[in-house]
């Protein structure tokens, strides 16, 4: 029983801030609205584009060098996508990040799986989108944001949740067991 408890004890402690985080993220799955209204910031116009300050029209070199200053040394592939959010544009992959340039204006994306930046002409940064979605998805299924551990963090803290399960089971029928079996000795030994 005092190895039970020690493995117990500690696998609670380990496994804990995954409990948490398996509850949150199963949270959003079942009651996403719930969660993002809770999460989403307000939405930006993209109708500003069109009236911005300094905008100007770029070619799709222009945007190619956009996008190396954006990413040097990376290899830049400009995608078949010639559209982004109804506007011309040409869009760079990056790595695992893209580099989606407004053509008639200058602004720009900078976009991966997890988040999307939207920037003006001059760089500044004018929205921060999270793709809340993704984030919560991936944490549920790996326990981690990226694939560095695969599933087997996840998969070791499900078995660990089994096990802990499994003990808390015994750690608590155990005592009641055992006092139930003392009563019937007792009743035993004091009835004539």
């Amino acid at each position: 029983m005092r190895l039970l408890k020690t493995v117990h004890g500690w696998l609670g402690v380990i496994v804990l801030p995954w409990v948490i985080l398996i509850g949150l993220t199963g949270l959003y799955l079942n009651h996403e609205r719930l969660v993002m209204g809770w999460l989403e910031g307000e939405s930006y116009d993209e109708a500003q584009f069109d009236t911005w300050p300094g905008a100007k029209a770029l070619t799709v070199n222009e945007a190619r060098v956009l996008a190396e200053g954006l990413y040097p040394g990376v290899a830049l592939t400009l995608e078949d996508d010639k559209t982004y959010h109804g506007r011309a544009a040409a869009v760079f992959a990056a790595g695992d990040a893209q580099v989606i340039v407004a053509l008639q204006t200058g602004h720009y994306w900078v976009k991966t799986d997890l988040s999307r930046v939207t920037h003006a002409p001059d760089g500044t940064v004018l929205e921060t989108r999270t793709y809340w979605e993704g984030i919560f998805k991936r944490l549920h299924e790996r326990g981690w944001l990226t694939r560095t551990f695969g599933t087997w963090l996840a998969d070791i803290t499900a078995a660990s949740m089994v096990i802990f399960g499994l003990s808390g089971i015994i750690l608590f029928l155990m005592p009641r067991l055992r006092r139930r079996q003392n009563r019937r000795r007792v009743r035993a030994a004091t009835t004539p």
